[in-house]
C-alpha cells in the first residue's frame, strides 16, 4: 500500500530496495531554502542495520502489512525452533539466531509471538517475564547486603544471571527475557 511521506509514522513498515525497514523515528525538516522533507530513521529487519532516508514530502513509500501469529514453541533441533501455529495447527521452523538471546528462555508449550511477512518469519517475541529455577548460586559472602551486591547464578535453562545474595539453589525467580535480568522471587 502506498502512503505519503508525511503519514509515515514510527512503527510502521516500509518495503525500499527489497527490504523490509521498521521505522524508528520520523522528523518533519523544513530548511530555509528548498524544500520540505521528511527525515526517518529506520533498521533492516533481517540485518539489524539501522539508515536515515530523506523523502520529500509528495513522495510516496510502499508500506507493508505484517501479521501477527500466536504460536506455541515446542522443541530445538540443532539451531532450528519449531513453533505450532494455535489456530492452523501449522509447523513452523524459525533459525534461533533470528530469535536472539531471549531463545535461551524458550520453554516447550510456551506461547509466542510470531511477526509474518507472506509466510516468512521476521521475528519471535515471548513474554516480557518466565519463571526458571536457580540451579547454581554462589554461596553468600559475609557482609554483603541485599540490596548493594549480586552474586552470579545458574539458571535451569543453562543462562548465567546475577541474582541478588539471598537468592539459593532450587528457589524460582522471575526472569526478564529481553535482557535475562532478575526481577523477583517467584511467587510460588
Amino acid at each position: 500500500m502506498k502512503i505519503s511521506a508525511i503519514d509515515i509514522k514510527p512503527g510502521n513498515v516500509l518495503e525500499s530496495d527489497g527490504k523490509l525497514w521498521l521505522v524508528l523515528k520520523r522528523e518533519f525538516v523544513q530548511p530555509g531554502k528548498g524544500g520540505a522533507f521528511a527525515q526517518v530513521e529506520m533498521r533492516d529487519f533481517r540485518s539489524g542495520n539501522k539508515t536515515i532516508e530523506r523523502f520529500r514530502t509528495q513522495e510516496t513509500v510502499e508500506r507493508v502489512s505484517l501479521d501477527e501469529e500466536e504460536m506455541q514453541f515446542l522443541y530445538f533441533e540443532g539451531n532450528q525452533a519449531t513453533f505450532m501455529d494455535n489456530v492452523t495447527f501449522e509447523q513452523l521452523t524459525i533459525d534461533r539466531e533470528l530469535i536472539g538471546d531471549p531463545a535461551d528462555f524458550l520453554a516447550e508449550g510456551m506461547t509466542v509471538t510470531v511477526l509474518l511477512h507472506d509466510g516468512v518469519p521476521l521475528s519471535v517475541t515471548l513474554p516480557q517475564n518466565v519463571t526458571v529455577e536457580v540451579v547454581e548460586a554462589d554461596p553468600v559472602v559475609k557482609g554483603q547486603t541485599a540490596s548493594s551486591s549480586y552474586k552470579p547464578g545458574k539458571l535451569a535453562n543453562g543462562r548465567r544471571v546475577l541474582i541478588p545474595p539471598h537468592i539459593e539453589v532450587g528457589t524460582r525467580i522471575v526472569v526478564n527475557t529481553t535482557d535475562g535480568s532478575y526481577l523477583e522471587r517467584a511467587k510460588d
